[in-house]
């Protein structure tokens, strides 16, 4: 028998509904129907257990979907879309646009321009992760520097520090002497 929760948390500005089946005995899958998300789980998962892989899967559907690639104009009404936001519409950029010779930051700001340049190496990230560098560098238009100034702007952001923790995993793998996982032959 299937049990079915409508409601619960919003992703991509829409409902979530949650889908137990006592069928399903140890797989978790989610996808979008409209606006709509739609997770599928095992009957016997615990609450908390429901929530962990709600947030689970939503980032995941979330990368997924980052993976289609944003042209510099979509990148740059999102950026306007965020500034308007969390910023009160006060950073306004005069060109927003990927990047391929930056290897070793995520993106970077003139103010005097009023450019931001995202590394490409963040195509294909979690959406929540390209937001929070395009909002990190929608601040330093108001402010230079990475003073308490600075981050007071990007508190109202909420996935701050999960995209901090997204971005040092990114960093840490690749500074790994090999794959975990890799088989060499």
């Amino acid at each position: 028998m299937d049990g079915s929760r409508p409601g619960g948390p919003v992703a991509g500005g829409g409902p979530v509904e949650v889908r137990r089946s006592a069928r399903r005995r140890r797989t978790v899958s989610a996808y979008r129907d409209g606006n709509r998300t739609v997770v599928l789980l095992p009957a016997r998962m615990t609450a908390d257990e429901e929530a962990r892989w709600v947030s689970v899967m939503l980032d995941k559907l979330a990368a997924q979907e980052s993976r289609r690639f944003l042209d510099d104009g979509q990148l740059a009404q999102r950026a306007a879309d965020l500034s308007d936001r969390y910023l009160q519409g006060r950073a306004r950029p005069e060109s927003v646009r990927w990047v391929t010779n930056q290897d070793a930051r995520w993106g970077s700001c003139t103010p005097a321009a009023g450019s931001i340049r995202l590394s490409h190496r963040l195509q294909g990230m979690p959406e929540y992760v390209l937001d929070y560098v395009l909002l990190h560098e929608l601040a330093h238009l108001l402010v230079p520097g990475h003073g308490p100034r600075f981050w007071r702007l990007l508190e109202p952001y909420p996935r701050t520090e999960r995209a901090r923790g997204f971005l040092e995993g990114v960093v840490a793998a690749e500074r790994l002497p090999y794959v975990p996982g890799a088989r060499t032959e």
